[in-house]
């Protein structure tokens, strides 16, 4: 449908030697499609109302994203990457998609009368660049793929700059618990509610977060872990077991945190005292209107799950 959607285009560049290079900019440029550099990846963006939106805004906006993400990472997760801008009217950022079925592939919808403001707050876009740095697991582990991404995308943005960190725990507070078992549910790979599936999952993240720093006297965290992952799996481009996945995020922390969180969840329903976790990192009930406790057990650990590296 679209031109940049070719087969023929993604092959090319994924199969050269200069994936990321001057010859994939030209194979965008050739296609309508504008070419973008982030730390040597190309992402071919086309727009299919160019005219109706300022391609200075949209430009800024996906740089601004994707460079997020890169410095979460330290890399850009994907070497070649088409990204599609959907305009329609209205304002905002109204929701996107990844998909890997003829090379890696993000389409989002944007309100053409969308403003800078709008866009520098938009979260929509950094979470589907997050998902690019995890490997395809297969549906019984969306919760995973989706959950992380819910947490990358705050934590990223908040090291960064871009989101106020008070914002970020202050949703975290308020969203997690829909991340909670309901009675009668199973375990995190028989989930399909929306809110295990996201908040679940990212509850499962800041749990991880947390007992890896706690085990590194606060050195290294979940951050760790998944760029280990990116660098060794490739990321959304190919597909991994979970456990193996697993297994290279622990070997990078030295700990066996995200393996035995997964063992305890993913067939038997996990409650985890909200209440205490938002106590010993000194989560006020409201962050954006009360202090944070600077003295709690772990405060230390939340301060450093936010800082820029």
């Amino acid at each position: 449908m679209y031109a940049f959607r070719t087969a023929a285009l993604i092959l090319a560049c994924v199969l050269s030697a200069l994936a990321a290079g001057p010859a994939c900019a030209a194979s965008c440029e050739s296609r309508s499609a504008t070419a973008l550099q982030v730390q040597g990846s190309t992402l071919c963006v086309s727009v299919d109302d160019a005219h109706a939106i300022s391609q200075a805004l949209l430009q800024e906006w996906i740089l601004r994203s994707a460079r997020i993400v890169a410095a979460y990472y330290t890399r850009f997760p994907a070497p070649l990457l088409a990204l599609h801008v959907h305009v329609e009217p209205g304002n905002g950022v109204r929701g996107g998609r990844t998909t890997n079925d003829s090379g890696l592939m993000i389409e989002v919808t944007v309100g053409r009368d969308s403003s800078a403001q709008e866009l520098a707050a938009d979260w929509v876009l950094v979470h589907e660049m997050v998902h690019l740095a995890l490997p395809e697991l297969g549906r019984g582990h969306n919760w995973l793929a989706e959950g992380l991404a819910v947490y990358v995308e705050g934590i990223a943005r908040a090291q960064f700059g871009n989101r106020d960190i008070a914002d970020v725990w202050a949703e975290s507070r308020h969203s997690m618990p829909l991340g909670l078992p309901r009675e009668g549910e199973g375990g995190m790979d028989q989930t399909r509610s929306w809110g295990r599936t996201y908040w679940g999952g990212a509850l499962f993240c800041l749990q991880a977060d947390v007992q890896i720093r706690e085990q590194s006297a606060n050195r290294i965290g979940l951050q760790t872990a998944l760029q280990a992952i990116l660098l060794k799996t490739g990321g959304y481009r190919n597909e991994r077991d979970i456990d193996e996945v697993l297994r290279i995020g622990d070997a990078a922390t030295g700990t066996k945190v995200l393996e035995n969180l997964y063992r305890d969840s993913k067939d038997a329903p996990m409650m985890p005292d909200l209440s205490a976790l938002w106590s010993r990192l000194g989560v006020p009930e409201d962050p954006k209107t009360q202090p944070f406790d600077d003295h709690a057990p772990l405060a230390a650990v939340r301060i450093a799950i936010t800082r820029k590296p």
